[in-house]
């Protein structure tokens, strides 16, 4: 598994790297918050210290969650009660206070893994159960060939228009913030144009003619698959 170390202290860090690697784990150790942001979409999970150099670990949760849903324990020495509460209401999957016994970290990786594999949060990434086809209505879309069909014909897109409409297909039926889009598709929302994404949107709905098929969502994103054919079954993956 591919895991994202946050921690500034060295000591701490060689020590996890280390364990982890002995257990088949890669881990990738950054310093500072704003590293997460980069390197998260190239891992699984996130190991998280709280007590960052350049901002607080519950402000780069906080960030994280508007544009991922990777799995994160916090490791960290604040144990008080409101910032345990605060971490795991902002997102976190497990709290973990320090000093912690290795195995039991190890466990609690296992577990929150498990856990959330079983929810389908990583089916894309690890491909164990990624959805291959997604129909709504006479519109499939299919993620490994990259081509989409519209009432049988063949719609040529552009790679963006592609990968917005997979981001959003990928996760049918669910509502997908702007910011998660732009991380996606152009690697990094803090370094993406917006306005990029709303031309790129635009295009994107003409050439597939079912404006509906793509709602917007007031102050937050879209979702895909609201074509109002009044049966759930229109909206479906034909994955294996």
């Amino acid at each position: 598994m591919q895991i994202l170390l946050a921690e500034d202290d060295d000591g701490v860090a060689a020590a996890l790297v280390e364990v982890l690697y002995d257990h088949g784990h890669v881990t990738r150790r950054v310093r500072y918050g704003r590293d997460v942001l980069t390197y998260h979409r190239s891992s699984d999970l996130l190991l998280l210290d709280l007590g960052l150099p350049d901002t607080d670990g519950l402000d780069v949760l906080r960030a994280l969650r508007a544009v991922s849903d990777m799995s994160v324990v916090v490791l960290t020495a604040r144990g008080d009660e409101r910032s345990v509460v605060r971490g795991l209401r902002l997102g976190a999957d497990d709290y973990l206070v320090k000093p912690v016994r290795l195995a039991e970290l190890l466990a609690r990786i296992d577990a929150v893994t498990r856990r959330n594999a079983a929810k389908g949060i990583s089916a894309v990434r690890t491909g164990a159960s990624a959805v291959r086809t997604v129909r709504a209505g006479d519109v499939s879309v299919d993620l490994d060939a990259r081509r989409v069909r519209v009432g049988g014909t063949e719609v040529e897109l552009t790679t963006k228009e592609f990968d917005i409409l997979a981001v959003l297909a990928g996760r049918a039926g669910k509502a997908v913030s702007r910011e998660q889009l732009l991380d996606e598709v152009w690697g990094d929302a803090r370094h993406a144009v917006s306005r990029s994404l709303d031309v790129h949107l635009t295009q994107l709905r003409a050439k597939l003619c079912r404006p509906e098929l793509l709602t917007t969502i007031r102050g937050f994103g879209y979702r895909f698959g609201d074509l109002g054919f009044g049966d759930p079954g229109n909206l479906r993956d034909s994955g294996a």
